[in-house]
């Protein structure tokens, strides 16, 4: 379902968009790198299984610290799995499917019209704090529509480059002397006294040669870390829809969205305590969200996996979250979740009706 990506973007040859079909998904990271580190916005796009034959190619992203956009449109899986149908199964492989310590940040559009919005937040990140940024959709938004109006050229938030044009350094040019916020200068190859190397092997701190020294290792490991965990939103990192407080907070992602909060607002118009809390950052996640779900008696996360965000929530801020999770390459219903709501408000496990119940329902 990412395929409709290149063909948009094939069409802007006049904004000066360059595009191509690579090879393979190792091709088209690695070009997507290289225009980077050549001083433009390199952008690549797949589903599950080409993202993680790019897997290599981010973590290299990651060493060599260049500001690289990739897009995930879920699909069922795994291997080829359904590729005409709708997964959020790929949150696990967006935040860990590297090897070694390899933090990314990851954002998750929600509507069809905030895949645009998340596009432009996700290259504000990946130029302000060069690193790569996972941007993650689903089969459900990218084969759906929703009437929207084309923003203002002015209006839209303003992407920051800068590209560094002198030494930062009296003995010259240092790749990886960093700003207050951790990042390193972004300096385009050829530019006079601005020479420099980069690659896969551990760099030595400041002077970017390459390093097998233990400390130095550890320290280049904790500051790529606490960069991405320093990362602030450009955009929304949650959406709330209801009180901040009460009964039970339904928690979820990407293109549940609509779904969750019809779901909630039907619960509430039945007088039910309960809010819905949509994450857009899936990493690092919403500085305010363990203080909300500690202030609601329930939480419930409602996905299209088999649990994947309820075990982070769970693992980072032990919390109780009962899980709503269906893996049939479908959305959620609405009635599929006021039901499970119900029944952790009564509380009981959510769950979901078989296949022979739905067989049963629709008369089949």
């Amino acid at each position: 379902p990412a395929s409709d990506i290149l063909h948009q973007l094939a069409e802007y040859k006049h904004f000066g968009v360059i595009t191509f079909q690579a090879e393979d998904e190792i091709a088209a990271i690695g070009a997507a790198i290289g225009a980077s580190f050549g001083g433009a916005l390199g952008v690549t796009g797949s589903s599950g299984p080409g993202i993680a034959l790019k897997q290599e190619g981010i973590g290299l992203a990651v060493m060599t610290e260049l500001p690289v956009v990739v897009i995930d449109v879920q699909r069922g899986g795994p291997s080829t799995g359904l590729p005409t149908k709708t997964e959020q199964a790929d949150l696990l492989q967006a935040i860990h499917g590297r090897n070694g310590e390899c933090p990314v940040p990851v954002i998750a559009a929600c509507t069809p019209s905030d895949c645009f919005q998340a596009a432009i937040e996700a290259f504000a990140i990946a130029t302000k704090y060069m690193t790569p940024v996972l941007l993650l959709s689903d089969g459900y938004l990218a084969n759906g529509s929703e009437p929207w109006r084309l923003p203002e050229f002015e209006q839209l938030p303003k992407i920051e480059i800068t590209h560094a044009t002198q030494p930062n350094d009296a003995a010259g040019f240092m790749p990886y002397r960093r700003n207050a916020e951790l990042v390193r200068p972004w300096a385009i190859p050829g530019t006079p006294g601005l020479e420099h190397r980069i690659g896969g092997l551990e760099k030595q701190d400041i002077t970017g040669g390459v390093s097998y020294d233990p400390a130095n290792h550890e320290h280049m490991v904790r500051t790529r870390a606490a960069k991405v965990a320093g990362i602030k939103p450009i955009g929304e990192d949650l959406i709330l829809t209801g009180p901040n407080r009460g009964k039970v907070l339904v928690i979820g992602w990407g293109g549940t969205f609509g779904a969750i909060k019809a779901a909630t607002l039907r619960m509430q118009e039945d007088g039910e305590q309960v809010s819905a809390c949509h994450i857009r950052y899936m990493n690092p996640l919403p500085a305010r969200l363990g203080e909300l779900m500690r202030r609601f008696e329930r939480v419930m996360v409602a996905e299209l996996n088999c649990g994947q965000l309820a075990m982070i929530l769970r693992a980072r801020y032990l919390v109780d979250a009962k899980v709503l999770s269906k893996v049939r390459g479908q959305p959620f219903t609405i009635e599929e979740l006021v039901r499970a709501i119900r029944q952790v408000i009564q509380g009981e496990e959510p769950t979901l009706s078989t296949v022979a119940e739905e067989n049963t329902l629709s008369g089949g």
